[in-house]
């Protein structure tokens, strides 16, 4: 039993310098996290003033580039409404064209005259029109001319 003991006190001896360097090397961390927990105190508004500034240069950057983006994008869409409404215009000016031939030849095939023909034929109305306004007048003064003059002659008592 003897031996037991002196076992048993010298295992005890062997454990208390690890138990006392467990806890100096405990304390130490402990120490280390105080002292980590100051320093960050301490910088951590310079960090966070330094954050928000790298965020705001960011937030430049991404939005003169979303910017630009859109301007891009603005710029061919606006081209691409150019185009599509030019086409359009084209289609369109075929479609009358189309349309006014059709109807221009159902009107001819119903013998309804066309716009130049029916200038024509104004015009010629014209030129005869003013052949008889000549014509009326000339011989309103070739009447007039010829009529000799009407005297009264006094009636005589038969």
């Amino acid at each position: 039993m003897v031996k037991k003991l002196q076992k048993t006190s010298s295992s005890k001896r062997a454990e208390m310098p690890l138990t006392k360097s467990v806890q100096d090397a405990a304390e130490q961390i402990w120490q280390a996290g105080l002292g980590a927990f100051n320093q960050a105190q301490a910088e951590g508004s310079k960090a966070f003033d330094a954050l928000v500034k790298e965020g705001i240069n960011f937030q430049h950057k991404t939005k003169s580039g979303a910017e630009e983006k859109i301007t891009q994008v603005g710029q061919k869409i606006t081209h691409l409404a150019a185009d599509l409404s030019s086409k359009a215009t084209g289609q369109w000016d075929k479609l009358e064209t189309v349309f006014e031939d059709r109807v221009i030849k159902v009107l001819d095939k119903q013998g309804v005259p066309s716009g130049q023909t029916l200038e024509v034929l104004m015009a010629r109305l014209d030129a005869l029109t003013q052949q008889v306004e000549k014509l009326s007048a000339q011989r309103i003064t070739s009447k007039s001319a010829a009529k000799p003059s009407l005297k009264r002659v006094p009636k005589t008592k038969l």
